[in-house]
């Protein structure tokens, strides 16, 4: 092979491995909202 196919074979390669090598998985954090409005509570007949 010439010289100049395997300097573009390597490039090709390394550019390949940079591209995917490099990369992690991001961590999802789902939050569950508060609630808006509270429950009312039974707090006796008149009050």
């Amino acid at each position: 092979m010439s010289h100049t196919v395997k300097l573009a074979a390597l490039f090709g390669f390394v550019a390949a491995l940079s591209a995917c090598g490099g990369q992690q998985e991001e961590e999802v954090v789902v939050v569950e909202p508060a609630p808006i409005t509270s429950e009312p509570v039974y707090t006796g007949k008149y009050k």
